[in-house]
């Protein structure tokens, strides 16, 4: 499933432009400005990073990811050892850190079930989910310059003999002050309809301005026009 987003360079992992682009717009629906091609700051997306760590080291029963630095064309992964705790590194600059706890399963339906419903859920949170969670406490996202960070996101899995996976949305939350605010995304995990574990994504925004619904109106057709035509 990832084979085509990222190449080996001896010990490094690397990702093109091309390939982050592909699979934000492909396998995230995520149209952030940030992933394309010919973005003066490209940068990787995040949830790439997540899946490759899921496929290198499988998944435990608790998973934490911290994002640390911001990943290019110019980055020269290292993949460690698996442990407890461990780095993702390009030239000894920490880019993500993992920490993981209880038995890891290697069952490739299975992380292939989870790299592909989460990511599909964490893209679609903007404008989706963000928009309308922001707008309930009479703020938004600056237009101009929409600046949504991706700190850090959290698993647990209750059963680890599973299979399969699905994500069901939970309840989000938003708190802020000033023009700086945390967003997080919680979600279910279910198998045969049951839940078998729970997670969330943490993300950072800056430049909060007041609501406008013509601001609001104009930042989605701009959205939807980039995903119609990208």
């Amino acid at each position: 499933m990832l084979s085509r987003f990222y190449q080996e360079q001896g010990e490094h992992v690397v990702i093109t432009r091309e390939q982050g682009s592909l699979f934000a717009k492909q396998v995230a629906d995520d149209f952030n400005p940030l992933h394309d091609v010919d973005a003066k700051k490209f940068c990787v997306p995040g949830d790439l990073l997540f899946s490759l760590v899921l496929a290198r080291y499988g998944v435990s029963e608790n998973m934490q990811f911290s994002f640390v630095g911001m990943v290019d064309e110019s980055s020269l992964l290292s993949f460690p050892q698996g442990s407890d705790a461990f780095d993702i590194t390009s030239n000894d600059k920490v880019m993500m850190s993992v920490k993981r706890e209880g038995e890891a399963n290697l069952c490739p339906t299975l992380i292939d079930s989870l790299t592909k419903n989460y990511v599909e859920f964490s893209g679609t949170a903007f404008p989706h989910v963000i928009i309308p969670l922001m707008a309930e406490q009479g703020v938004m996202i600056n237009p101009a310059r929409p600046m949504v960070i991706y700190e850090s996101m959290a698993i647990h899995l209750d059963d680890k003999s599973i299979s399969q996976v699905e994500l069901a949305a939970d309840t989000p939350e938003f708190s802020y002050e000033g023009k700086r605010g945390k967003i997080i995304l919680r979600f279910k995990l279910l198998s045969n309809g049951q839940q078998v574990g729970r997670g969330e994504k943490h993300m950072l925004v800056s430049g909060i301005r007041e609501y406008c619904q013509d601001m609001v109106d104009d930042l989605i057709t701009y959205y939807n026009n980039r995903k119609a035509t990208l």
